[in-house]
């Protein structure tokens, strides 16, 4: 799980974030505040979408995450605490901040959090790895990238 910070009409809110062992998105969540009510909504949301708890939650420590886990996932789940170097999703918020960083913010909360949610679930149905740690070659990479893009042109297509 991962959480940044997105500018919003001259204020800062939260994007929650979280993957799955292999990379794949799990949700998104926006928030106005990093606090233990955000943090329950967003691990309720999570197992509501993804309809299991998980092992193993891994976050960078904030205060709120111990009992958000344990009251929203369950006490079985583990919580480990990372830095920033050792928790994957902690670089993968950049390519958001970059398609929004010129406009210098969003203008209204809701669109927001449409264009995360929007951006984080295209991004990784285009994402070339099958999973995080696995070396895919540039060709192969491109191949899978091209497919999926013809993909979702056929969703787009109007009816």
């Amino acid at each position: 799980m991962d959480e940044t910070y997105i500018r919003i009409s001259g204020r800062w809110c939260y994007l929650y974030r979280g993957i799955d062992e292999d990379g794949s998105l799990v949700d998104v969540r926006l928030s106005e505040k990093r606090d233990m009510e955000a943090a329950k909504a967003f691990f309720a949301q999570a197992y509501k979408v993804a309809e299991q708890a998980p092992q193993r939650v891994a976050t960078d420590g904030h205060t709120s995450y111990p009992r958000a886990i344990a009251e929203e996932l369950g006490e079985a789940v583990e919580h480990e605490v990372r830095d920033c170097r050792g928790n994957p999703i902690e670089q993968s918020h950049r390519g958001i901040k970059q398609r929004y960083y010129p406009t210098l913010g969003f203008g209204a909360f809701e669109s927001a959090q449409r264009f995360c949610q929007a951006y984080d679930e295209v991004r990784n149905f285009i994402r070339p790895q099958c999973y995080m740690t696995e070396a895919v070659s540039l060709s192969k990479r491109r191949g899978l990238f091209l497919e999926r893009v013809d993909e979702l042109q056929v969703i787009f297509q109007p009816i």
